[in-house]
């Protein structure tokens, strides 16, 4: 299926590894100009390599989430470099894996200026040019937790649910202009975050991690965790043509995992 967006420019953010180097793959094979940010410069490069194998133009902008102040500016460099950002994919980094109760407010406030405030800060940096000219894409991965809240990640539960709400209410205030919003959650997809929760299950039921991880897969009706290419593959749908009447929405990605309709 051609999605029709070969020549429109992505920004990928934290896309040195897993999901977010999965989605900014998924594109440039569509041949969307692809720019991407992470921690890890050597491993950003990697990303823009693997992208430029599929003949379009990338680049990497070394970025912290947490210094969201910097928003605007990486919007403008994207812009500089490869023009304006047609197709926004907001990607973070999962806090540590704590109970939602007795959590240092300090915590809070730090994990919400670098899951939450870079989201919200980036989107209202690009999305202005989007409704000029009419299209526009903004996809925010988060997580099965704001669904079905996952122990042990009461952070990421809370602060993800917020990015739903938010990218609900975007959906409806740009609809009009040819832009959408939605998310994208994935179950357990086979990335360096998941095998950490793994391990960190592990440690807490004092059990092999090979165990704790065959205990996560017979609760995946698929029976096996997904790959991020299938992931990155949603993603790309999308922000294709073909899902311009798909908006507001929350898509998963999980074999059947989450237990609710």
């Amino acid at each position: 299926m051609d999605l029709g967006i070969a020549g429109k420019v992505a920004l990928v953010t934290a896309a040195s590894s897993g999901l977010g180097r999965a989605m900014a793959v998924a594109l440039a094979a569509e041949g969307v100009h692809v720019a991407v940010t992470g921690r890890n410069e050597e491993r950003l490069e990697a990303t823009v390599r693997a992208c430029t194998e599929h003949g379009v133009r990338a680049t990497g902008l070394v970025w912290d989430l947490a210094e969201h102040e910097r928003a605007d500016e990486v919007a403008r460099r994207v812009a500089d470099e490869l023009g304006p950002v047609d197709i926004l994919v907001n990607n973070t980094g999962g806090p540590p894996p704590t109970p939602v109760q007795g959590q240092d407010p300090q915590l809070w406030q730090e994990q919400y200026g670098s899951m939450v405030l870079p989201v919200v800060r980036l989107t209202d940096a690009v999305v202005g040019g989007m409704r000029e000219r009419g299209w526009g894409r903004v996809i925010t991965s988060t997580s099965s937790g704001p669904i079905t809240p996952i122990p042990n990640l009461g952070l990421s539960n809370t602060l993800r649910a917020s990015l739903h709400a938010w990218s609900k209410t975007l959906s409806t205030e740009v609809a009009a202009d040819g832009v959408t919003a939605n998310v994208i959650v994935p179950g357990r997809i086979a990335t360096p975050r998941v095998e950490s929760l793994d391990r960190a299950q592990a440690e807490r039921e004092d059990l092999p991690v090979e165990e704790a991880s065959a205990k996560n897969r017979a609760g995946i009706p698929a029976g096996r965790y997904g790959s991020p290419e299938e992931y990155g593959a949603v993603a790309a749908f999308l922000a294709g043509r073909q899902a311009a009447y798909v908006t507001g929405s929350v898509v998963r990605v999980d074999g059947g995992q989450i237990p609710s309709v």
